[in-house]
């Protein structure tokens, strides 16, 4: 078991999900309680995992509505950005 936080390794997850395309852009993540019970981890963990993909500046959370994948993800690659398909 890796000795980084639980929701490090869940926002981790849910990143490489987005960078797959599999969550797309302007597209809503799965909720909090929806991610505690697909992951077995408690609503908290869930909730910290969200923080850290907002601030990653990977999700936007709009009150009342849910957190979404950013349109443009900011490129992690010194490359720059890669071209669209």
């Amino acid at each position: 078991m890796s000795a980084r936080p639980l929701y490090t390794q869940l926002a981790d997850i849910i990143a490489a999900k987005i960078k797959s395309g599999e969550l797309a852009p302007d597209r809503p993540i799965p909720s909090e309680h929806h991610l505690a019970d697909e992951y077995g981890v408690a609503r908290l963990t869930a909730r910290r995992a969200a923080q850290e993909l907002r601030e990653r500046g990977l999700i936007v959370t709009v009150r009342g509505k849910g957190s979404f994948v950013v349109a443009q993800p900011p490129a992690d690659d010194t490359e720059g950005h890669r071209p669209h398909h």
